[in-house]
């Protein structure tokens, strides 16, 4: 019987490294598609958090002034972003949840009686800054529609440099 020469196979060392980084490529990859995963899982967790807290806020308001047709029962907030620089989904979606909390006043009011509280609306509405995540952003009011007890509000949302506050 002959028996191959041992310059044919390759040392053990270099088997044994190509497996090793194969499984850390691998271990790489995995990871990188389960934080993927949950990162989306989260997201939607967050959305559906804030839906739930609107819906409650939106139920009890309804259970209370249901009789009252000229009342504001809900109030929704759409945000316009520009294409220059889009926000992230998570950061628009905390900036609505404050800003719902700051409009809760409004809820119970009477649609037409909005004017006589144009001071509040307004302090509450005009270039407010709000900090999410250690980061400033300024909202601005570009649309308020009043429509059957529901006072829709659409926001654009700019990111503010420390250069620009003066700071």
């Amino acid at each position: 019987m002959r028996v191959p020469p041992i310059d044919r196979f390759r040392p053990f060392y270099q088997v044994a490294s190509i497996f090793v980084l194969g499984m850390v490529v691998g271990s790489i990859v995995y990871n990188s598609v389960y934080h993927a995963a949950y990162n989306k899982l989260w997201e939607t967790n967050q959305a559906q958090q804030l839906q739930i807290t609107q819906y409650e806020k939106d139920i009890d308001s309804l259970k209370k002034y249901n009789k009252q047709s000229t009342v504001i029962k809900e109030i929704k907030i759409r945000s316009e972003q520009d294409a220059k620089e889009p926000l992230d989904p998570v950061i628009i979606k905390e900036l609505v949840k404050l800003m719902g909390e700051d409009l809760a006043a409004l809820r119970g009011r009477n649609v037409f009686d909005i004017d006589t509280d144009s001071k509040l609306t307004r302090s509450l509405l005009s270039d407010k800054i709000y900090t999410v995540r250690d980061k400033d952003y300024k909202v601005q009011i570009k649309t308020m529609l009043v429509m059957e007890g529901v006072l829709q509000i659409w926001v654009s949302v700019d990111h503010v440099d420390a250069k620009s506050t003066g700071s």
